[in-house]
């Protein structure tokens, strides 16, 4: 069953169009290396939130594909200058209905 995590991080103020950039051009490459797939991803009408979805083939997939991304030295020496970009960030995890 395919599985996406729908994730909603409120960025700190000034910092868009950084993170657009960082995101686009920095962080999916490593996602795509990992195994993720990043299907989409959106700014919400004030500006203030990013919303993209994550997803993997399968649910169970999920902790091989983080332990993959999170070790990878790509994030090991940006994690905390990702982190610097997001207030707050939401998670919600999802699975397909087969539809």
């Amino acid at each position: 069953m395919a599985a996406a995590h729908l994730r909603i991080y409120t960025i700190n103020k000034g910092q868009m169009d950084d993170w657009l950039d960082l995101f686009h051009n920095k962080l999916v490459p490593v996602l795509h290396e990992a195994g993720f797939k990043v299907p989409s991803s959106w700014v919400n009408e004030l500006g203030t939130q990013f919303i993209w979805i994550r997803s993997c083939d399968k649910l169970e997939d999920i902790p091989k594909l983080e332990e993959k991304f999170y070790g990878s030295d790509w994030w090991q020496a940006n994690v905390d200058f990702v982190r610097s970009h997001v207030a707050h960030r939401e998670i919600v995890v999802m699975t397909s209905t087969g539809n």
